[in-house]
């Protein structure tokens, strides 16, 4: 995880995963550390200030692994409403906490557990879908 381009979150996810993270259940899965250490690097910002190009939970993103060229499309929801099969990607899983705030265009290299390094790029961002 070398390449850490600049992130925005909402004041609204900032304060939602905060909570989340403060969850008995969550106080010790393996992807902890790297969302605490996302929201800390964080341009936080009220929920109307933030650009419609970037990634939020509740947003649908098209991205790719520039590594594999593999392309997928999610939606970033919280633990509860995650579900493989409907691409619905919770903001606790490695993949999840790497598209936090990032915008259309941005890339990051992201370690995801079991695989080679990613190199994930954001094409599309949709909200509401």
């Amino acid at each position: 995880m070398l390449d850490r381009p600049p992130i925005t979150v909402t004041t609204a996810d900032y304060d939602y995963l905060e909570q989340l993270l403060d969850l008995p259940k969550y106080r010790n899965i393996p992807a902890r550390q790297d969302l605490i250490d996302e929201l800390r690097r964080a341009d936080i910002v009220e929920p109307s200030e933030i650009g419609a190009d970037i990634v939020t939970l509740n947003s649908t993103i098209r991205f790719i692994d520039d590594k594999s060229q593999e392309a997928y499309e999610m939606k970033l929801v919280s633990p509860e409403e995650a579900d493989s099969d409907k691409n619905r990607i919770s903001i606790l899983a490695p993949v999840g906490i790497a598209l936090l705030g990032l915008s259309v265009g941005q890339t990051i290299q992201w370690q995801v557990p079991g695989r080679a390094e990613s190199l994930l790029r954001v094409l599309e961002v949709a909200r509401g879908a």
